[in-house]
């Protein structure tokens, strides 16, 4: 069941207090022992004859033995990023690769290269590496080091070693006849059930996306309302003297209350919304890795019925079946663990940015 009922089922002897249920979850565990830490910042602009783009500096500091320094500082583009998902996607096809923010932004949200743009990127960049830096195996993959460490014409030029435009076709040829082959007969029932799962969270994270935008949109018009009606109090009192105290105190109350309605709505636009964007992405994310452990399986499958209806050459197809049963079995651990350790992140996102948003709701209404 996807209700999130257990994240929200908080034990009796929890205090009521926001700042108590907080705490209760955010040190419960120990913070786990890091040796790589990772920021991006400092966006800056690049305007040439063909494009405009902006570079990312991004800054590592990691104990690692296998880096050769403590601190490495690059400039990375959008496209860097893009590229970095793609190989990890390729090398690790059924471990759940973190989102990165849309290349192309819905119209009417934001204007593209605008600050408010620049900074809610940088955010997911941000967000997007250490994920990755903290996943137990992602974090020790090549490409991963080398995007964190090669200067600019180091990565291109590794960019180009990536397999040829035979190989890519081959690979795109398999996965769609892969894809086509129907439902997997022999899948397992934790993998359907998973599959169950995700289209089941994957609507109700829409549902609550476009909740939160409807509330943030009546918040934005509710908040322009007043910022024109206190003003108009203030006007009206220099023609009432009788009244005019009461309707400056109007004023200066409603002025409270705008300044409160704009850190509420700054609340949603930094913590609630990105949070279900991401878990959008998530969700169509866990969709494609839960059909590449599909066609993975799909394959094997398909082998043992041609090693069933094959009369001659038996060894070969067994030996294939055999490296199959392995690579579906690798898959599925994979997947497993990974799994588990989505869902609880999953959970502690959900659970604190919906306490937060509690919280920062009660102290709206004081103020």
């Amino acid at each position: 069941d996807t209700s999130l009922a257990e994240v929200n089922s908080f034990s009796p002897s929890v205090p009521i207090s926001p700042s108590s249920m907080i705490n209760q979850y955010k040190f419960e565990d120990g913070p786990e022992l890091r040796d790589l830490f990772i920021t991006v910042d400092d966006p800056e602009s690049h305007i040439t004859a063909i494009e405009t783009f902006i570079t990312y500096r991004v800054v590592t500091k990691t104990t690692r033995g296998e880096f050769d320094s403590s601190e490495y500082e690059v400039r990375r583009r959008y496209q860097d990023f893009l590229w970095l998902k793609s190989k990890l996607e390729e090398a690790h096809p059924t471990l759940i690769i973190p989102p990165l923010p849309e290349k192309f932004i819905m119209k009417g949200m934001m204007e593209r290269f605008s600050d408010e743009f620049i900074e809610t990127r940088r955010k997911a960049l941000h967000k997007f590496l250490n994920r990755i830096a903290d996943h137990p195996t992602l974090t020790f993959n090549e490409d991963f080091k080398i995007f964190l460490t090669a200067q600019a014409w180091e990565l291109s030029s590794h960019k180009k070693q990536g397999p040829g435009l035979l190989s890519r076709m081959g690979q795109t040829v398999r996965a769609v006849a892969s894809s086509v082959r129907g439902a997997v007969k022999n899948r397992p029932e934790m993998f359907t059930e998973m599959n169950n799962y995700m289209e089941t969270f994957s609507q109700k994270i829409n549902l609550l996306d476009k909740i939160a935008h409807r509330i943030y949109k009546e918040e934005r018009e509710y908040f322009n309302e007043m910022k024109e009606y206190g003003p108009i109090h203030t006007l009206w009192s220099a023609s009432e003297e009788d009244i005019a105290e009461s309707l400056k105190g109007i004023a200066s109350s409603i002025d409270r209350c705008c300044r409160a309605t704009e850190k509420r709505m700054a609340g949603l636009s930094e913590h609630l919304l990105p949070i279900l964007h991401e878990y959008i992405l998530y969700s169509e994310i866990l969709m494609g890795v839960l059909k590449r452990r599909d066609q993975i399986q799909g394959e094997l499958d398909s082998k043992v019925d041609a090693l069933a209806n094959k009369k001659t050459e038996k060894d070969v197809f067994s030996e294939e079946v055999g490296k199959l049963e392995d690579k579906v079995e690798r898959a599925n651990n994979a997947l497993k663990a990974d799994w588990d350790r989505w869902k609880q992140n999953m959970q502690w996102d959900m659970r604190s940015t919906f306490t937060n948003v509690a919280e920062n709701n009660l102290r709206y209404y004081e103020e």
